[in-house]
Parts: structure tokens; sequence; C-alpha cells
């Protein structure tokens, strides 16, 4: 299981990241510190702090989702 730190800025923003978790075919959890939410949940990604830095831990690969993950990388992640 990976774990990226993502930073969704806007409400599009989450929409993108829940249309592209749903293309994929196993379980992906989205959540900061020990609040976790189904990815694929439209309404649990918009009921999280947006504001915050989130961790994704997907639970099998998809070059697509990864490439996608990257394009929304939070900053911290890129200077890791």
């Amino acid at each position: 299981m990976k774990v990226k730190k993502i930073k969704l800025l806007t409400i599009n923003d989450a929409k993108a990241f829940v249309t592209e978790a749903m293309k994929c075919k196993f379980d992906i959890d989205v959540g900061y510190n020990h609040l976790v939410i189904d990815a694929k949940s439209i309404l649990g990604v918009l009921s999280l702090d947006l504001r915050k830095v989130l961790d994704v831990r997907a639970h099998g690969v998809d070059e697509g989702f990864e490439r996608y993950l990257e394009s929304v990388a939070a900053e911290e992640e890129l200077i890791a």
C-alpha cells in the first residue's frame, strides 16, 4: 500500500480526485490524522478540511491514478 500526500485546493479539485479514484478497481482511502474517508465518496471527500494536506492510501496500483496523484502532490511531498 502506497501513501501519497496531496493538496486539493478547490471543490473542483475534490470532484476530479473522486472521479479519478472511481476509475480504480481497488479501495482508496483519504484523510488526515485519524480521520479516514473512502476516496470514492464525493460527500466524504467534501467533508474533509481541504486546507489540510491529505494522505492517500491506495490498496492497489493504477498508472493513471499515480500520474493524477503526482499532479496534485502537496509541496512537502515534492520536496521529499
